[in-house]
């Protein structure tokens, strides 16, 4: 009887050392070999983003998996770099951060929406938890650079008020602290069924851009590492759109953390 208490005993626990074996195997492929294979997709579609710019179809039209715009947040390095595809189903997740398909495009009104993944796939909003109020997300066009600044964390608003003061015009600044963008929160940690966060409006539940709303960048991603059970949101506002220069000058906030 002892002998066969131990023998289960035994089973048991080459079960366990199994099952914390494959799961370590997975960990390790999610966080390294899906990030290889990302890297070499993301590298293809910059190649192909760039070629289009010098050589525009004519009349085409942005399809699923397609790269049409350059995102870079300079906090995070000078290497930090990803073309942004259209689409956030799985397939275009994993080449890069990709654009919910029925929100705006960068410089216009209204919300434009990204999806990515925090961990292995690239890892493009692995840091997006480091961000803070005023930090600059640029996004280079074929024709036109965009910057967004995030937007306060707090949300009273004389708090608020402080947190833009050095990245945003007066007006705009009153407007986010106190008027009707004074509910959208720079960072906030919401369910994953929470689909409003990347309305015109966030927290609205229409989606039409109205006349007079600002443009906005919204980057979405799981929350906590590791976990799809919540969603990580950064929303930033429109500070400015140039266009580019023939000489290759960058926007001002490209540099601003050299």
């Amino acid at each position: 009887m002892a002998d066969k208490k131990i023998n289960v005993s035994q089973v048991i626990g080459e079960v366990l050392l199994t099952v914390g074996a494959l799961l370590l195997l997975f960990a390790f492929y999610e966080s390294y070999w899906t990030n290889l294979a990302s890297a070499r997709m993301q590298d293809e579609v910059q190649t192909r983003l760039e070629e289009q710019w010098v050589n525009p179809r004519k009349a085409a039209g942005v399809e699923l998996g397609d790269a049409f715009a350059k995102m870079y947040i300079p906090v995070f390095g000078q290497d930090y770099q990803f073309a942004i595809v259209e689409g956030v189903r799985e397939p275009e997740l994993l080449t890069g951060p990709g654009h919910y398909p029925d929100t705006q495009y960068p410089g216009q009104d209204g919300n434009f929406a990204i999806a990515g993944h925090r961990v292995g796939k690239g890892a493009p909003f692995n840091d997006l938890g480091a961000l803070k109020a005023c930090d600059a997300i640029v996004v280079e066009t074929q024709e036109e650079w965009v910057t967004y600044r995030v937007l306060p964390m707090s949300p009273d608003p004389a708090a608020r008020r402080a947190e833009g003061a050095d990245c945003l015009p007066e007006q705009l600044n009153e407007r986010i602290a106190a008027g009707d963008y004074s509910q959208v929160l720079g960072r906030e940690i919401t369910l994953p069924g929470n689909i409003e966060v990347v309305n015109p409006m966030p927290g609205s539940r229409s989606t039409k851009v109205e006349p007079g709303m600002e443009g906005l960048i919204t980057l979405t991603t799981c929350h906590p590492q590791f976990s799809n059970a919540e969603r990580m949101i950064i929303h930033a506002v429109r500070t400015e759109v140039a266009p580019k220069d023939q000489a290759g000058a960058l926007p001002p906030a490209m540099t601003e953390v050299d």
